[in-house]
Protein backbone atom coordinates (compact mmCIF):
# COMPACT_ATOMS: atom_id res chain seq x y z
CA UNK A 1 0.00 0.00 0.00
CA UNK A 2 1.40 3.38 -1.27
CA UNK A 3 1.18 6.10 1.77
CA UNK A 4 3.88 8.54 0.79
CA UNK A 5 4.95 10.16 4.55
CA UNK A 6 4.71 13.62 3.16
CA UNK A 7 1.03 13.75 2.72
CA UNK A 8 -1.55 14.25 5.44
CA UNK A 9 -4.65 11.79 5.53
CA UNK A 10 -8.45 11.42 6.38
CA UNK A 11 -10.55 8.98 8.05
CA UNK A 12 -12.90 9.62 4.69
CA UNK A 13 -9.68 8.33 2.80
CA UNK A 14 -8.65 11.62 1.13
CA UNK A 15 -5.08 12.83 1.54
CA UNK A 16 -3.75 16.20 1.34
CA UNK A 17 -0.57 17.83 -0.12
CA UNK A 18 -0.19 21.48 1.54
CA UNK A 19 1.95 24.25 -0.15
CA UNK A 20 1.91 27.18 1.33
CA UNK A 21 -1.88 28.05 2.07
CA UNK A 22 -2.89 25.96 -0.83
CA UNK A 23 -4.03 22.41 -0.78
CA UNK A 24 -4.50 19.56 -2.99
CA UNK A 25 -6.84 16.77 -2.49
CA UNK A 26 -7.40 13.43 -3.61
CA UNK A 27 -8.33 9.81 -2.51
CA UNK A 28 -5.94 7.57 -0.89
CA UNK A 29 -4.26 4.45 -3.07
CA UNK A 30 -6.42 2.31 -0.19
CA UNK A 31 -9.59 3.92 -1.17
CA UNK A 32 -9.18 3.42 -4.83
CA UNK A 33 -8.56 0.39 -4.33
CA UNK A 34 -10.98 -0.41 -2.65
CA UNK A 35 -13.38 1.26 -5.19
CA UNK A 36 -12.21 -0.26 -8.24
CA UNK A 37 -12.04 1.11 -11.63
CA UNK A 38 -12.85 5.22 -11.64
CA UNK A 39 -15.09 6.14 -14.09
CA UNK A 40 -16.34 9.59 -13.67
CA UNK A 41 -15.31 12.36 -11.29
CA UNK A 42 -17.51 14.71 -10.24
CA UNK A 43 -17.06 17.92 -8.66
CA UNK A 44 -19.56 21.17 -8.62
CA UNK A 45 -17.82 22.97 -6.08
CA UNK A 46 -14.90 25.24 -8.52
CA UNK A 47 -15.38 28.94 -6.92
CA UNK A 48 -17.26 27.86 -3.78
CA UNK A 49 -16.55 28.25 -0.14
CA UNK A 50 -16.71 24.22 1.90
CA UNK A 51 -16.35 23.38 5.32
CA UNK A 52 -13.92 20.78 6.59
CA UNK A 53 -16.37 17.29 6.15
CA UNK A 54 -18.68 18.74 3.67
CA UNK A 55 -19.14 16.80 0.18
CA UNK A 56 -16.96 18.19 -2.30
CA UNK A 57 -17.73 15.89 -5.22
CA UNK A 58 -18.55 12.85 -6.17
CA UNK A 59 -16.44 9.30 -7.61
CA UNK A 60 -18.26 7.00 -9.79
CA UNK A 61 -16.20 3.73 -10.23
CA UNK A 62 -17.75 0.94 -11.95
CA UNK A 63 -19.84 -0.77 -9.10
CA UNK A 64 -20.48 2.34 -6.74
CA UNK A 65 -20.64 6.04 -6.40
CA UNK A 66 -18.11 7.61 -3.72
CA UNK A 67 -19.00 10.65 -1.76
CA UNK A 68 -15.95 13.16 -1.64
CA UNK A 69 -15.47 14.98 1.78
CA UNK A 70 -13.02 17.85 2.24
CA UNK A 71 -10.50 17.48 4.72
CA UNK A 72 -10.23 21.24 5.44
CA UNK A 73 -12.57 24.70 5.41
CA UNK A 74 -11.63 26.79 2.58
CA UNK A 75 -12.35 27.39 -1.23
CA UNK A 76 -12.48 25.07 -4.40
CA UNK A 77 -9.96 26.65 -6.59
CA UNK A 78 -9.52 24.37 -8.97
CA UNK A 79 -10.71 20.94 -10.56
CA UNK A 80 -8.09 18.78 -12.16
CA UNK A 81 -9.12 18.94 -15.68
CA UNK A 82 -7.05 15.67 -16.62
CA UNK A 83 -9.75 13.61 -15.06
CA UNK A 84 -12.75 14.68 -17.18
CA UNK A 85 -10.77 12.61 -20.16
CA UNK A 86 -8.90 10.48 -17.72
CA UNK A 87 -10.72 9.63 -14.35
CA UNK A 88 -8.86 6.08 -14.35
CA UNK A 89 -5.51 8.85 -13.07
CA UNK A 90 -7.12 8.46 -9.82
CA UNK A 91 -6.44 4.66 -10.15
CA UNK A 92 -3.05 4.55 -11.72
CA UNK A 93 -1.41 7.84 -10.13
CA UNK A 94 -3.43 8.32 -7.05
CA UNK A 95 -0.88 11.04 -5.14
CA UNK A 96 -0.16 12.50 -8.44
CA UNK A 97 -1.74 13.02 -12.06
CA UNK A 98 -4.56 11.60 -9.86
CA UNK A 99 -5.34 14.59 -7.88
CA UNK A 100 -8.79 15.56 -7.93
CA UNK A 101 -8.99 19.24 -6.26
CA UNK A 102 -6.38 22.19 -5.14
CA UNK A 103 -8.13 24.59 -2.41
CA UNK A 104 -7.27 27.52 -0.28
CA UNK A 105 -6.66 27.05 3.08
CA UNK A 106 -9.24 29.02 5.33
CA UNK A 107 -8.37 27.95 8.94
CA UNK A 108 -4.78 26.55 9.11
CA UNK A 109 -5.21 25.06 12.58
CA UNK A 110 -7.09 22.54 10.90
CA UNK A 111 -4.40 21.22 9.40
CA UNK A 112 -3.54 19.71 13.11
CA UNK A 113 -6.36 17.44 12.66
CA UNK A 114 -5.35 15.42 10.07
CA UNK A 115 -3.84 12.05 10.12
CA UNK A 116 0.34 11.34 9.38
CA UNK A 117 0.66 8.18 7.51
CA UNK A 118 1.17 6.19 10.01
CA UNK A 119 -2.26 6.86 11.40
CA UNK A 120 -3.69 6.46 8.83
CA UNK A 121 -1.95 2.87 8.15
CA UNK A 122 -3.20 2.26 11.61
CA UNK A 123 -6.89 3.10 10.39
CA UNK A 124 -6.65 0.87 7.47
CA UNK A 125 -5.08 -2.63 9.47
CA UNK A 126 -2.18 -2.09 7.27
Amino acid sequence: MNLPENLKYTKDHEWVRIEGDVAYVGITDFAQSELGDIVYVDIDTVDKDINREDVFGTVEAVKTVSDLFSPLSGTVLEFNEKLEGSPELVNSDPYGDGWIIKMSIGDAGQTADLLSADAYRELIGQ
